[in-house]
């Protein structure tokens, strides 16, 4: 399956960390995490590039990381020092053979 799966979403108090996962069945270019909060719009979190580029939104900055293992078809964001404003549906988009792929997004829940 092309279209990537996240996982690893969940509820976590402030502070807290989770990892997320991307699984794919194709090669990945490049890829990137998304994310989507309540009544707001779409934002880019990290990206992830085929030569190892990464770079990320300044409100995400020191505390996530965007990761590949390219063995495994898989991108993974770890997150941590959570906060209650990156609670969202987060997710995964994959480039692979020219076509972006979204994934279907896993919700993270910050509260205490």
């Amino acid at each position: 399956q092309v279209q990537p799966v996240e996982s690893g979403g969940g509820l976590v108090q402030p502070g807290g960390s989770l990892r997320l996962s991307c699984a794919t069945s194709g090669s990945i270019f490049s890829a990137n995490w998304y994310r989507q909060a309540p009544e707001k719009e779409r934002e880019l979190v990290a990206t992830i590039t085929a030569g190892g580029s990464i770079d990320y939104a300044d409100s995400v900055k020191g505390r996530f990381t965007i990761s590949r293992d390219n063995a495994k078809n898989m991108v993974y964001l770890q997150m941590n020092s959570l906060k209650p404003e990156d609670t969202a549906v987060y997710y995964c988009r994959t480039l692979i053979n020219s076509k972006f792929y979204w994934g279907q997004g896993t919700q993270v829940t910050v509260s205490p």
